[in-house]
């Protein structure tokens, strides 16, 4: 078990930001392949943005030129920016990590490990 922590979501309005963190403890996450999922009430949880193994990363592209993933590896957290965040980001985002290579943007059943989610509201 890996056990993952999510932290930094919260209230903004269209147009602001936030920062959503990734803490790992008792893995390296450098050595993980770790995606951000969000799933919204009665819908297929999504994914939004993965960084693999090599670092390569990925985005959906409803958040594409929006998001950023990044990695510090001193704090062995992944961290997802969220800039120009929409009404339509709202959402329990998780995070989720798996030691296999992924090649790509990964979808639930690529990930053996998962966070508890943080809540994203953004209002109109």
């Amino acid at each position: 078990e890996v056990p993952l922590v999510e932290s930094g979501g919260g209230l903004v309005q269209a147009g602001g930001s936030l920062r959503l963190s990734c803490a790992a403890s008792g893995v390296t996450l450098n050595d993980q392949s770790v995606g951000w999922f969000r799933q919204t009430p009665g819908k297929k949880r999504e994914a939004v943005s993965t960084i693999t193994r090599d670092r390569s990363t990925y985005y959906s592209d409803s958040v594409k030129g929006r998001f950023t993933i990044s990695s510090d590896s001193a704090k062995n957290t992944i961290y997802l920016q969220m800039d120009n965040l929409k009404p339509e980001d709202t959402a329990m985002y998780y995070c989720a990590a798996d030691p296999f290579p992924l090649r790509g943007l990964g979808v639930v059943d690529d990930f053996a490990h998962w966070g508890p989610g943080t809540r994203v509201t953004v209002s109109s």
